[in-house]
């Protein structure tokens, strides 16, 4: 197999894509070595072919809006209910003070994460929207994203599904948005399984929200999450569904490659995790399967002694990472400390270059951002799209 993985990757390399019969194939000879070390080699030259010698992050403040959830998926610790004592909405002021907590550590992404509909489960929930002028949670946002951009931060919204009113409705402070589609397997939302008790966890829910916003033209992210439950067929099934809404709107900006971290507590708490050899691979499947273009995502803290086997897997961009607040959905994972991400990431023969919440192709064309939130951008950055921190921002050039 390791002759015929040579031929395969070097022909999907030069194609800039990797066809679901083949992708099949490679996922399942993985757990060989050297097939693995090829399917890592051939991505690693898609992403220099694509994206050169550069690795991005967003120094962000991660703001979970709300952990009200009506969603109980099997492998989550941030959903809380009424009457937990960690069950948190966040008032405006408060969204506020983290804001200008983050500016002082030179932050410019707020992270907006919140649960999925929660008025619709808890009386309590709809009480306290209400008694602030909102019927709905996405209202209730759309007035916390303003605080956000009016206090001088770069608003980045992931609050589960959102209709294509809500998403137009939040666009005037918003950067970008994103949706993690996970998995497109119905299998999951069976008896049992990872999202029996989700129902905002449907995939062609979850895709009609990925359409949706390629209609808005609103740059969005998206991602598969590893480990669930999922087999290898149905990942490459989710990587290449999001290769056609990618294509259909030209608006996906990132795909995260996410492994599933077991919690106490939860009923997916005796599932093993996935190796960090099987989450390289998968990013490099990923590479390989949406091509030299695509920025792919894999978040440092969840594999923090692997940072350098996933640079070789084709990955360009680490995320959101933090100086001032903990990843609230994975809070057993710190984050890299920003002089130790950048150390690691030129030992590894790259140069590690920080970015907004929205990647530098979406800045050279208007259509992308509402007017006020490209002004804001741009005077963040260089001509090449990236952050500058001396102060002077510049007009992106067109692509």
């Amino acid at each position: 197999m390791r002759a015929e993985a040579q031929r395969l990757v070097a022909e999907a390399v030069d194609a800039g894509r990797l066809e679901r019969a083949v992708a099949v194939r490679l996922a399942a000879s993985l757990a060989d070595e050297g097939v693995r070390e090829t399917v890592l080699e051939g991505a690693f030259e898609s992403k220099r072919r694509g994206k050169g010698d550069r690795v991005s992050y967003s120094r962000n403040v991660f703001i979970p809006v709300t952990n009200l959830c009506r969603d109980r998926c099997g492998y989550c610790t941030f959903a809380k209910l009424p009457g937990d004592p960690d069950a948190k909405t966040y008032e405006l002021g408060e969204v506020e003070a983290v804001v200008r907590a983050g500016l002082r550590a030179g932050c410019i992404e707020a992270l907006m994460c919140l649960g999925d509909k929660p008025e619709k489960a808890y009386a309590s929930h709809r009480e306290w929207l209400a008694a602030r002028g909102h019927a709905t949670t996405a209202g209730y946002l759309v007035e916390a994203c303003l605080v956000a951009f009016e206090a001088g931060m770069l608003p980045h919204t992931n609050a589960g599904i959102l209709s294509a009113e809500q998403m137009q409705a939040l666009r005037p402070w918003n950067a970008s948005m994103g949706l993690m589609l996970e998995t497109t397997s119905q299998r999951l939302r069976q008896k049992g399984m990872a999202h029996f008790v989700a129902p905002d966890k449907d995939p062609a829910v979850r895709l009609r929200m990925h359409r949706e916003a390629g209609e808005l033209q609103i740059p969005f992210t998206s991602g598969l999450l590893l480990g669930i439950g999922e087999t290898a067929e149905e990942r490459v099934d989710t990587l290449l569904a999001i290769r056609e809404v990618a294509e259909a709107g030209g608006h996906v900006q990132e795909v995260i490659v996410q492994p599933f971290h077991p919690k106490p507590g939860t009923p997916m708490h005796g599932v093993a995790p996935l190796s960090d050899e099987e989450v390289a691979g998968w990013v490099a499947l990923a590479r390989l399967a949406l091509g030299p273009d695509m920025n792919l995502q894999a978040p440092p803290n969840l594999a923090p002694d692997a940072l350098e086997l996933l640079v070789r897997s084709g990955l360009n961009d680490w995320g959101g990472v933090s100086p001032v607040t903990v990843d609230f959905i994975n809070p057993e994972a710190p984050w890299p400390a920003l002089r130790e991400l950048e150390r690691r990431t030129r030992a590894s023969g790259q140069q590690l270059v920080e970015r907004l919440p929205v990647y530098p192709e979406f800045l050279a064309h208007p259509g992308w951002l509402e007017p006020r939130v490209r002004e804001a951008a741009l005077r963040r950055v260089d001509a090449s799209g990236w952050v500058r921190r001396d102060g002077a921002g510049a007009r992106v050039e067109a692509a």
